[in-house]
Formats: C-alpha cells, sequence, structure tokens
C-alpha cells in the first residue's frame, strides 16, 4: 500500500516497471473476477462519492468493477480494497 503526491505520474511510473495498473470503479468495463491478477499488480482506488477521476480511469490498463448482487449498488472504498485485495490473494493461491 502507498500513498503518492501525483497519481497519473506514479501510474506512469508503475506501467514503466512492468506493473499492470487496474483502477477500482462500479462502472468498470471489466468484472474483476474476470482478470488476470496473479501478475504484478496496482490496485487504484478513487475517493469515496467521486470515484477515479477522469485522468487516473484513462492511464490505468483496466478498469474494473466488483461484481453485486441484491440491492447493493456499490462498496465503501475500505471493502472494495478489502475484497479486491481476496481477489489478487486468491488467484495467486
Amino acid at each position: 500500500m502507498a500513498l503518492v503526491g501525483g497519481l497519473p505520474t506514479a501510474i506512469r511510473l508503475m506501467q514503466e516497471a512492468g506493473v499492470w495498473v487496474v483502477g477500482l470503479d462500479e462502472a468498470g468495463d471489466a468484472r474483476l473476477d474476470g482478470l488476470d491478477l496473479a501478475q504484478p499488480v496496482c490496485l487504484v482506488l478513487g475517493a469515496e462519492g467521486q470515484g477515479l477521476s477522469r485522468l487516473v480511469r484513462q492511464r490505468c490498463d483496466a478498469v474494473a468493477a466488483i461484481p453485486l448482487r441484491g440491492r447493493l449498488n456499490s462498496l465503501n472504498v475500505a471493502a472494495a480494497g478489502a475484497v479486491a485485495c481476496f481477489e489478487v490473494a486468491r488467484q495467486r493461491a
């Protein structure tokens, strides 16, 4: 886990280092559980309510949603981060 001052620059540096950058957003183009997360990956989580900024979303290699069922339409950022980390660990096991 890392806090960085400039997320777009940090994303570029991660990509140059061979890390696949996945943004989490409820309106993501892909399902989180459908991505190959067994490779080096950086998960980018946006602010609660606002989500990912336009520039950060554009810079990510993929933007994924966590599939939800029932009446629940989103998770708070802490819960989304925990679910995403679990999925990375599950795929690497």
